[in-house]
């Protein structure tokens, strides 16, 4: 009787093991597919930078590599160690709340650019990354007591032109503090001073926006939009457009950026609507434009 009451136990045990097994399995396959279809709903530089900055994140976090191994040194990377002229735009510390809100903003102001003003032109953002990367390389080392690692100030540089593209924008800073986009960064440059970063990092990333700001948005935007006129220096590569765009005919010009993916001050003709003293601060349909929090 005993045997028969054991038996019955072990093949109960081993039932609800297996149920257990199952539901978690199902779990993590819903887990993982969850994952997988927000990684493919991102644009493909949003994508790459996001899943980069977790893998190298992952790495640290698990022991695979060392942060020295890393980070930004002019001495290492003429030894050989080419590597760190990329890490050190991966790294954003370990996992942690402050991982997760610059990550946040690396994702947001990114697909927020992809999807805006570089719609259907990923090869000209991952361009201008590449190209706010170099300067930020150079001008580093004149710092003694700027950061290692520099994804800090290249996050930084995204939101500010993103913020100069959307200039009628309202967001809220904590639900109380309402302004207008353009003045995004420097909001969150003090409120990093605040909470005790460097603010040598935002503050160069800021300048390098604004360089590309200037030289796409002001200089080579035509003057019947505003803009000063002038050649447009920052050419992606033809390259480029092919492996990222897949354009295999895309064409090579200097020609500016016009229309909506420009964007920038009216250095040109008055805005419409001033000579009658209207206000330019509305949608066409005359609502205000809408808060983001």
């Amino acid at each position: 009787m005993s045997v028969h009451k054991k038996k019955k136990t072990s093949a109960s045990t081993t039932t609800s093991t297996t149920a257990a097994a199952s539901t978690t399995t199902a779990t993590t396959a819903a887990m993982a597919d969850g994952f997988r279809e927000l990684l493919m709903d991102m644009p493909v530089v949003t994508r790459a930078i996001t899943l980069a900055a977790t893998i190298t994140t992952a790495a640290v976090q698990f022991k695979l590599v060392s942060t020295f191994d890393l980070y930004y040194n002019v001495e290492n990377v003429l030894k050989g160690e080419v590597w760190r002229l990329v890490t050190t735009f991966l790294f954003f510390g370990k996992f942690s709340i402050d991982w997760c809100l610059h990550i946040f903003f690396v994702y947001r102001y990114c697909r927020m650019l992809e999807e805006g003003s570089f719609r259907g032109r990923s090869a000209d953002l991952l361009f201008m990354l590449i190209l706010g990367a170099i300067v930020l390389l150079v001008i580093t080392p004149l710092f003694d007591f700027s950061e290692p690692f520099l994804g800090f100030s290249l996050t930084c540089a995204l939101t500010y032109v993103w913020a100069r593209r959307n200039p009628h924008v309202h967001m809220a800073f904590l639900g109380i503090f309402v302004f207008r986009a353009p003045l995004l960064p420097w909001i969150l440059l003090g409120f990093g001073v605040i909470l005790g970063h460097n603010p040598i990092s935002d503050f160069l990333g800021i300048v390098v926006g604004h360089i590309y700001f200037f030289l796409e948005d002001v200089y080579a935007k035509p003057r019947s939009e505003g803009g000063l006129g002038g050649p447009r220096i920052l050419k992606t590569p033809h390259f480029l457009r092919v492996i990222i765009d897949g354009e295999d005919d895309a064409p090579v010009t200097n020609e500016p950026v016009v229309g909506e993916d420009a964007g920038g001050f009216n250095w040109g003709d008055p805005p419409q609507g001033a000579v009658n003293g209207d206000s330019d601060d509305r949608n066409e349909d005359g609502n205000d434009d809408p808060v983001q929090r």
